[in-house]
């Protein structure tokens, strides 16, 4: 946080998150009440993490091969087209379902651009020593992104209408891209500024996937993030509208926000706890408990029948999930090798983003036939056990941890 560059990046990077939450927050409610299609709130997760699995290592390659800033702007310049596309839909009264297919799979698009470029920067700016500070905060503050996306979208949403709201929701991405534009880092500083101009094709990704899959710690963190993803993943911000109008006792809206917002709660507060105590080490083994954890809470979420009880779950489930991901992101970041880091964060976010377009089938699609709370029961109940599964071989290795921060 003492960094000058660091800084503002993380509270641009958080007010993106936070438009990105926004978005969908307005568009997710605007596609039930129009179409009330359980089918659509499935392909709402697949569009939107699809492109993490087929295109994270290419993005990852563009991390290595150009300048981050401008790629992360390119990203935030298409988020930032398809709020306005929303916008003109609903302002004309004239969104037919293909049309919300494409612009949820461009929405997709972006945030898988965008990845690669985020972790090349953060490495950037503070080097190896503070990395694993860096990362924390970054997932703190996208948490915070997430716990007050729905704050903000639904008082958009109610106060503005969904119109108004999508077009305001727009300049929460200027921040960032604006502040890109001052810094002098690019993602390649630290390592003499050199960036590689070869093209990053399908053989050079196998070959990445293949020195992955030799170093057996980057290996248990790309499966247990895998798990999480393809089970659960985003299925539960999608399926909100549905958990909403079941547990809402007065107001559907209201319960929507609310659940949302105890989401969101669970990640900043596990993003504390980590940068804060240091109580969950950056190791195999507090990953395995961190995802197991996340399936436990899930579990017991999709089955409540309180609205009491299934806030308190979500925010237990929202801790266990940012300490997952947040270690095996500083796991990974550290091991990458420098000469394809961005590729090597591509492939972890082929599994532990990528996969997540598995929820939405999983979840969404079988949920329309068997029911959302009985899906995503189910689907956290296979996560549990493929969590136990993993951990077999993972824990029989002798533990990596990552070095502390110096800072």
């Amino acid at each position: 946080m003492r960094n000058p560059d660091c800084r503002p990046y993380l509270f641009g990077a958080a007010l993106a998150m936070m438009a990105d939450n926004i978005e969908h927050v307005i568009t997710y409610w605007q596609l039930w009440e129009k179409f009330h299609s359980p089918a659509l709130a499935g392909f709402e997760v697949i569009s939107h993490w699809l492109p993490f699995l087929f295109f994270s290592v290419y993005f990852g390659g563009l991390a290595d091969r150009f300048d981050c800033r401008r790629v992360i702007q390119a990203a935030q310049a298409l988020f930032m087209l398809v709020s306005v596309l929303w916008g003109v839909l609903f302002l004309t009264g004239s969104l037919r379902m293909w049309e919300a297919c494409v612009l949820l799979i461009l929405h997709g698009l972006a945030g898988a651009l965008w990845g690669p470029g985020e972790q090349l920067m953060l490495h950037d700016f503070v080097g190896d020593g503070e990395l694993p500070s860096a990362v924390r905060l970054n997932a703190t503050f996208r948490s915070l992104g997430v716990l007050f996306g729905p704050v903000v979208g639904s008082a958009l949403l109610l106060g503005l209408g969904p119109t108004a709201g999508i077009f305001v929701n727009v300049l929460f991405y200027l921040p960032l891209t604006l502040f890109l534009f001052r810094t002098r880092f690019t993602g390649h500083t630290r390592d003499g500024g050199i960036v590689r101009h070869e093209r990053v094709g399908v053989l050079d990704s196998l070959r990445v996937l293949r020195e992955v899959r030799a170093n057996h710690t980057l290996v248990s963190m790309i499966v247990l993030g895998g798990l999480g993803s393809f089970f659960v993943g985003a299925s539960i911000q999608s399926s909100m509208p549905i958990f909403a109008q079941d547990l809402g006792a007065a107001s559907a809206g209201t319960a929507y926000g609310i659940l949302l917002f105890a989401n969101g709660a669970g990640g900043v507060l596990g993003g504390l706890v980590l940068e804060a105590t240091g109580w969950i080490p950056p190791t195999v083994g507090a990953a395995v408990i961190s995802t197991f954890a996340y399936g436990v809470s899930t579990f017991f979420f999709a089955v409540a029948g309180s609205y009491q009880l299934a806030v308190l779950l979500l925010v237990i489930g929202g801790v266990a999930n940012l300490a997952s991901m947040s270690v095996g992101q500083t796991v990974v970041q550290l091991l990458a090798p420098p000469a394809d880091r961005g590729k090597v964060i591509g492939v972890y976010g082929v599994f532990a983003n990528g996969l997540r377009f598995g929820s939405g089938i999983t979840v969404g699609l079988f949920g329309a036939v068997v029911g959302v709370h009985w899906s995503l029961s189910l689907s956290a109940a296979a996560l549990c056990a493929g969590t136990l599964i993993a951990a077999l071989p993972a824990l029989r290795r002798r533990p990596t941890r990552v070095p502390p921060a110096t800072g």
